[in-house]
């Protein structure tokens, strides 16, 4: 059971209602301190946000009022909006923009997903120093690509606090993506507590907000179902492993409001259509730290780009993403409105709006899914090719197979053309201490789990192997060598990290400029990781080696292993990390080198 106290569980009924669910006219307050009186009764407009385009565009970081929950706090925004302005770009175009910072603390933009000079990939101590109090940088790269994409700050924890916004290149040579009309649905998390202290309070108790720890009755429950022995058998091994069978997110409804276009479930974003019309939603899930299961009750979507790239069409019911994912999709509403519903992972609350064909029409709000607990092949991998003895796990004996002293690093193997990615586990000796609680040696390698919470739904949900990128890959070679690397982490102390090591005491991954290269990512952690790769596409594969999609942010699931095909092409220095805010700020964060 957990360790927290009774006296710090939620509110019950209304007081609990409005936190989760937000205000219904929340959002921005006054950007001007002086303002900020007058605004709490006069409150701006919030939604969809202002547009800009051209090739000569000004962004300006401040502090702005914002209260979602009956609470006014300051959030860092970009010309006073949250979301910040979508910028509408075109490609092929040189764009110039100029970002001045009016914070008292550094600041940056980086331009998720874009290919450009690593000089303008906008991460301190990586591509350049950082935008000063009071100065202005200026951005300027052409665009390569078209499709959906977006932008935030990668400066302290400035992302959560509100620094992001939607960026959509228009094709040069027309948009093949037939559409009557379209919406940016931009996902969100906000919380009233500052950034900092939350991370404090994970650092000391890394499950401090998770409020679906297994309980008395749960208890009673399996033994009811299971038989008394196996349901003390159950308890046992979990709390042997001092882990939580619902360690599904860090954070939790407890302190995060779910925005959909910076408004609240109560507020209710509304996107119009006229019946008849085909209407193109661009979903980002620009979140600091929670993956969203995306459904429209009533209405099929049919995934038409994954990370701005089209992909051969695939019609779901339901989707998940996590913080830097894009999924474009296409729906066809009827004269009725629809509820669009994203639901966090952990199932502690949701982001809501609603697609109607006239202004004040609403939708049923469905019940939030049960929560599903994890499973021992979520922490163990493929159990058909396990002995008990193939799992190493904190204070446990290693595997039989002890591959610690073996220091794979992110060096890799020269190995030719090599047709499939390689199966056998290698375990870097710096997995082998106290910031790693547990190792996977029998991971799994499917793509087709939607990932706890979907499972046998009664719903058709979109999984990773039903992706297929229109044109095929990039590039025809096959990969010159293959490198490992795994995502690691202790939850008990919160230490997240690269085979072992944090960020500050790892060195660059090197890529030699123009090569082609496999990467393969083994997940030892019970949590999905969304990893991006800033500066190149990575091309995920097939168990079997065979093309499936490009994407710039790729989920790994727990104990999963999974690869992809990266042609280094952009010489330079770029950042590579898990796009959950926490868990790149703990360590998981690593530098590559294209040299």
């Amino acid at each position: 059971m957990s360790s927290k106290s009774l006296l710090t569980l939620p509110q019950p009924h209304m007081t609990r209602r409005r936190f989760v669910q937000g205000l219904a006219a929340g959002g921005v307050v006054a950007s001007m301190p002086g303002l900020a009186r007058a605004a709490l009764e006069n409150r701006a407009h919030t939604g969809t946000a202002p547009v800009l385009t051209g090739t000569e565009i000004q962004l300006v970081v401040e502090e702005t009022l914002v209260n979602y929950t009956g609470k006014p706090r300051m959030a860092t925004t970009i010309n006073g909006s949250i979301p910040a302005p979508t910028l509408r770009l075109r490609e092929g175009d040189t764009v110039t923009l100029r970002v001045t910072n009016r914070l008292k603390e550094s600041t940056s933009i980086h331009w998720h997903g874009i290919i450009l000079p690593f000089q303008m990939d906008g991460v301190p101590g990586i591509s350049f120093r950082g935008i000063p109090p009071g100065e202005t940088f200026t951005y300027r790269f052409k665009l390569q690509q078209s499709g959906t994409y977006w932008y935030h700050s990668h400066s302290g924890m400035q992302e959560l606090t509100g620094m992001y916004g939607a960026l959509i290149v228009e094709p040069k040579d027309g948009e093949r993506i037939r559409a009557d009309r379209e919406h940016v649905v931009l996902l969100s998390d906000w919380t009233d507590e500052e950034p900092g202290r939350v991370f404090a309070k994970l650092k000391a108790q890394g499950d401090y907000y998770n409020f679906h720890q297994p309980t008395v009755m749960d208890f009673f429950n399996d033994a009811a179902h299971q038989g008394l022995r196996r349901a003390m058998a159950k308890r046992e091994m979990w709390n042997d492993m001092r882990m939580s069978p619902t360690d599904l997110a860090d954070l939790s409804a407890e302190t995060l409001t779910y925005l959909m276009n910076g408004s609240a479930p109560a507020a209710n974003w509304t996107g119009l259509f006229k019946p008849g019309e085909r209407v193109r939603l661009r979903f980002i899930n620009g979140a600091g730290n929670t993956f969203y299961d995306v459904r429209i009750p009533g209405l099929k979507m049919t995934v038409v780009q994954s990370d701005g790239l089209p992909v051969e069409p695939v019609t779901v019911d339901e989707f998940r993403f996590g913080p830097g994912e894009t999924y474009d999709v296409i729906v066809e509403p009827k004269d009725m409105p629809y509820t669009l519903f994203a639901q966090a992972m952990d199932r502690s609350g949701y982001a809501r709006g609603t697609l109607a064909p006239r202004e004040g029409l609403t939708a049923p709000v469905p019940a939030i899914d049960p929560v599903q607990p994890l499973t021992m092949g979520d922490m163990m991998g493929d159990m058909s090719r396990m002995d008990h003895s193939a799992m190493g796990h904190g204070d446990m004996a290693p595997a039989a197979m002890d591959h610690s002293q073996m220091d794979h690093s992110a060096h890799g193997m020269a190995m030719g053309g090599l047709a499939k990615p390689g199966q056998q586990v290698r375990h870097a000796r710096t997995e082998y201490g106290a910031s790693v609680d547990m190792r996977v040696d029998t991971p799994r390698t499917n793509l087709d789990d939607p990932g706890v919470g979907l499972r046998g739904n009664g719903r058709k949900v979109l999984t990773l192997d039903q992706l297929s990128t229109v044109g095929g890959p990039m590039d025809d070679r096959g990969p010159g060598r293959e490198i490992e690397l795994h995502l690691t982490g202790n939850m008990e102390r919160y230490t997240w990290s690269f085979d072992g090591l944090a960020f500050g005491g790892s060195t660059p991954v090197t890529f030699k400029h123009g090569e082609r290269l496999r990467v393969i990512l083994h997940n030892d952690t019970m949590m999905t990781h969304p990893m991006h790769m800033h500066g190149m596409w990575s091309e995920l594969e097939s168990p079997d080696g065979r093309f499936l999609v490009r994407r710039h942010t790729i989920p790994v699931q727990p104990a999963q292993r999974i690869s992809f095909l990266v042609t280094a092409d952009a010489p330079g220095r770029w950042a590579w990390h898990c796009h959950l805010m926490f868990h790149m700020h703990a360590g998981m964060f690593r530098e590559v080198l294209v040299a």
